[in-house]
């Protein structure tokens, strides 16, 4: 048996020791991908200084530059399964968070499911069925009482209308009989002054005309004289 396979074999032996929780695997992993990027860092910062190292010798003492490329290829190897690491290590805690979340939810849903059946336990369908019952009746009462009350209340609708359309005739009859009472009617002329006309007044008229004529000619004369001012 492989050594990695005794260790695993060892590892699981412990019977009684129980699983740790998904929080507390999780910041396990947190922890060791913090710490494999903390030597990452510094197997960069060594590739880079043995690199260095080896330009420096690389002409005047080849065995030192070799030993400096030699130093730089272990790191990068290093480097390299740092990197692999890295990744599984990102893979299984991405794996585990989404366990840890359906595990989450599949319990918050599994107490809902709970919480809903009892909730449905304390209902009865005949009562529900009763209960909607009784909420239309009286929504249907509610309705006939406002119905009720918008209808005009006939009190005093019990009068003749042809009693009260004559004594209104008579009212209105009252009343033109006193605005006739209160016109005053014009003098009527003598039947003497109708058989005899005057004729004055037509040589009246005669002797008008020719003063209106001569009142329009002095006008005239007046303006004239104005204008030629």
């Amino acid at each position: 048996m492989s050594r990695l396979g005794k260790f695993f074999q060892r590892g699981g032996s412990s019977k009684g020791r129980a699983a740790p929780s998904a929080q507390e695997a999780l910041a396990r992993l947190r922890e060791t991908e913090e710490m494999l990027g903390k030597k990452q860092e510094y197997l960069e910062n060594r590739i880079q200084r043995e690199l260095a190292l080896a330009k420096k010798h690389g002409t005047h003492n080849k065995r030192a530059a070799l030993q400096a490329l030699k130093r730089k290829k272990r790191f990068e190897k290093q480097l390299t399964q740092i990197d692999g690491t890295l990744s599984t290590i990102e893979f299984q805690r991405e794996a585990l968070e989404n366990s840890h979340t359906n595990t989450e939810v599949l319990r918050n849903m599994g107490l809902a499911a709970k919480a809903m059946k009892a909730v449905h336990e304390n209902m009865d369908l005949n009562k529900i069925d009763d209960l909607m019952q009784e909420i239309t009746e009286q929504q249907d009462i509610a309705q006939e009482i406002s119905e009720a009350f918008s209808q005009r209340v006939g009190f005093g609708d019990g009068f003749d209308e042809d009693e009260l359309m004559a004594e209104l005739e008579e009212l209105e009859q009252e009343e033109l009989n006193k605005k006739m009472t209160n016109i005053r009617l014009p003098t009527v002329p003598s039947s003497s002054l109708l058989a005899q006309p005057d004729r004055k007044p037509s040589a009246h008229r005669s002797r008008a005309a020719p003063s209106r004529r001569t009142d329009e000619e002095d006008d005239f004369n007046e303006l004239a004289a104005w204008a030629s001012c």
